[in-house]
């Protein structure tokens, strides 16, 4: 997500949220946020496409911001390390403190 600042915004219905995935990581965690304002998330599976990974990235976010699997979906780059995720039923204000809390 180079060349322009990503913030979590607000969405119809939900929020959207870009990320940078890093993948063969010892842990699965949210590592905080790029400069660009994207997520960087570090995961066990690789490479950053394969759908296990997809999978790993969809389920950790849930987790974090205590919704179902369901409500999350990668909408852009699905075969890329820079993917757009779509969050259904929550707020950019709610998936901000939820994954940074103060």
């Amino acid at each position: 997500m180079t060349g322009r600042e990503f913030k979590i915004t607000d969405a119809r219905g939900g929020a959207a949220i870009g990320v940078r995935v890093v993948t063969k990581a010892s842990e699965s965690e949210i590592a905080g946020k790029n400069e660009d304002g994207t997520l960087k998330v570090r995961l066990v599976a690789s490479p950053a496409g394969d759908p296990a990974a997809n999978r790993e990235l969809v389920e950790l976010i849930a987790n974090r911001l205590g919704i179902d699997v369901s409500l999350v979906a990668i909408v852009a780059g699905a075969d890329n390390r820079d993917k757009i995720l779509s969050i259904e039923g929550i707020t950019s204000a709610e998936v901000e403190e939820r994954l940074f809390p103060a």
